[in-house]
């Protein structure tokens, strides 16, 4: 199992409906509203890279109000 961090900036005012839309999604383990450079954290899981690369391309920066993301994907050492 593949985890990652997702920080996300979203369009002013966009923070909270953003983290909303992405809870939602299969693979998202939790979505919240943060304050700092970055306006939404999420954590998600999936099987492989290949599959975590689809979830953040395909479905989280698929979502209205996104800007940007950076996927920190968890290591453990």
């Amino acid at each position: 199992m593949v985890q990652a961090y997702i920080l996300i900036q979203t369009e002013v005012g966009k923070a909270a409906s953003v983290a909303e839309a992405i809870a939602g999604i299969s693979g998202v383990a939790l979505a919240e509203d943060v304050t700092g450079p970055y306006d939404v954290i999420a954590r998600v899981e999936a099987n492989t890279v290949d599959e975590l690369g689809k979830l953040v391309i395909a479905k989280i920066q698929d979502v209205p109000g996104i800007t940007r993301t950076l996927t920190c994907t968890v290591v453990h050492i």
